[in-house]
């Protein structure tokens, strides 16, 4: 008899680098130690470079089926969609043949509404439907102003959406205040599971053995980190008003690691106000991230107030398994503003308050013992609450008891 097996669906997975790939890589090559894993993805990557990656693979255990999708990027909204769309006709294709009764298929949110598109087929299948929320949409787009997705459209979509995760053995929430936000709307089937970072692969480094601070020439600075994507959930504005109030000291520096839509404007802001502080490296590979995590002495988190619920910044989670302090842009009462505050690890700024976080900046500068505090808190909150054991030992018993009941 065939064992049941567990499959995710995303549109990226390994070697692909962006946040969610990783995690996903993690808890797939975790599972894959107690049972048959698979993965359906695309052959792409997030930041599109390099070539397509092969239709089929298998990754530590995990055996992967890539599927062809058209590759036109983020740029356009019409163009996206079709990605979107070319997508879900193939991974549907692809589940048809793979999933079995019995079997535990996860669906994440890139593309968006994949329990939309497959919670029917799944169960079609005597399959049992998990989704593991990683944002809420058409939320998101709804508050980053896209105008297709608001009025009657927006609010059937949330109606279908909805309808789809009842249907679900169990929804994955990465922070309380998502679950909050479905339990309002009649989903009670939610539970939380963080998201992570490899505490093992990443720990706390002190700058004198970190070979990146030499390279980049960051040697004898005081390094505020951003780490991850530059997307439109982020406000940018403070940093910059951060930055120009802080030009006198020549020793700061603000480290930008990563890439996203905001990247570009960034740069551009930065050249044009002659601000020479700033310092922009691409995405490092994984296995460099103990060392690109590491060389800020403290990192900026950030993101909308009104995005609150509907994402969760996981780059949280590398910084507090990197030891350093964390710097949080956004609402005072939202989800990594009572991560940091709980942990003592840090420090919140309205999101708008440009010379607040100039003031906080220019404090830490000058009190090294009190940065190196925050960032052993940060740790510690890391190791207790936060690990990628913590995380993957959740998913284990959620997935044991949907496989064996």
């Amino acid at each position: 008899m065939r064992a049941h097996r567990l499959v995710f669906v995303n549109r990226f997975f390994y070697p692909d680098h962006s946040a969610t790939s990783q995690i996903l890589t993690d808890i797939a090559v975790s599972q894959a130690r107690e049972r048959a894993v698979l993965v359906v993805t695309s052959r792409l990557r997030y930041e599109g470079q390099g070539e397509r990656l092969p239709a089929s693979d298998n990754v530590q255990g995990v055996d992967v089926i890539r599927v062809w999708s058209t590759s036109f990027g983020r740029a356009r909204l019409a163009l996206r969609a079709l990605d979107y769309l070319t997508f879900y006709l193939s991974a549907t294709w692809a589940l048809l043949r793979q999933v079995h009764s019995g079997d535990v298929v996860v669906l994440k949110t890139d593309p968006p509404m994949l329990s939309v598109a497959y919670t029917g087929l799944v169960r079609l299948r005597g399959a049992k439907v998990v989704n593991w929320l990683q944002d809420l949409f058409p939320e998101v787009g709804q508050v980053l102003n896209v105008s297709i997705l608001s009025g009657r459209l927006g609010r059937w979509l949330v109606g279908l959406r909805n309808r789809s995760l009842r249907r679900a053995e169990v929804n994955v929430c990465v922070g309380e205040t998502m679950r909050l936000r479905l339990t309002e709307q009649a989903v009670k089937n939610t539970t939380v599971i963080h998201n992570w970072a490899d505490g093992e692969a990443i720990r706390p480094l002190a700058p004198q053995d970190n070979p990146l601070r030499d390279q980049w020439k960051l040697n004898d600075c005081f390094v505020v980190g951003y780490s991850g994507n530059l997307g439109r959930a982020h406000d940018l504005e403070p940093i910059l008003e951060a930055a120009e109030k802080l030009k006198h000291r020549s020793n700061l520096r603000f480290l930008f690691i990563g890439g996203g839509a905001g990247k570009p404007w960034l740069e551009e802001q930065v050249a044009q106000r002659g601000l020479t502080s700033f310092l922009f490296k691409p995405y490092q590979p994984r296995s460099d991230l103990r060392y690109s995590l590491t060389l800020p002495d403290a990192h900026l988190v950030s993101l909308r107030p009104e995005m609150e619920g509907y994402v969760v910044p996981s780059k949280f989670y590398g910084v507090a398994a990197a030891g350093r302090a964390t710097i949080f842009l956004g609402d005072r009462q939202g989800e990594i503003a009572r991560m940091v505050e709980a942990a003592d690890c840090g420090a919140v700024v309205d999101p708008h308050d440009g010379a607040a976080l100039a003031e906080l900046i220019d404090t830490w500068l000058q009190q090294d013992d009190l940065v190196r505090r925050l960032g052993a808190n940060a740790r510690g909150a890391y190791d207790n609450n936060y690990s990628m054991q913590v995380s993957c030992d959740a998913w284990e018993r959620l997935i044991r008891g949907l496989i064996c009941p």
